[in-house]
């Protein structure tokens, strides 16, 4: 019997997630359009969010304890565009590291499905 490997696993586990989100934000503050969005935000706080709801994206360990998608955005009234732009980011992030494009895709599957809680303008 093979075991099942989740791509949370295939791609290094959480010090792999914790770069991705690492990076992830590293770009999304310094893009001009989208630093706005963090200006006094608890960018520490909302990176440990961050890795936690990547892993359960990525089929590792389920410890999400975060606001629901949809209330913890509703405030910022994104667009498609920007949630276009910031998914942008994290696909490249996931290709700078080196992450296999079936686990991209998969990622890519998920900022599909929840966009409709997240764009609300």
């Amino acid at each position: 019997m093979t075991a099942v490997v989740t791509h949370f696993e295939l791609i290094g586990g959480t010090p792999a997630v914790r770069e991705a989100v690492r990076r992830f934000y590293d770009r999304l503050v310094a893009d001009p359009e989208l630093a706005g969005f963090f200006s006094g935000v608890d960018l520490g706080n909302l990176k440990r969010h961050q890795v936690d709801l990547l892993s359960m994206v990525l089929g590792g360990p389920s410890s999400y304890t975060g606001r629901d998608l949809g209330e913890a955005h509703s405030h910022l009234a994104i667009d498609s565009q920007t949630y276009a732009k910031v998914g942008g980011h994290l696909v490249a992030v996931l290709e700078e590291l080196g992450v296999p494009e079936h686990v991209i895709a998969s990622v890519a599957e998920t900022l599909t499905s929840v966009s409709p809680q997240i764009v609300t303008r």
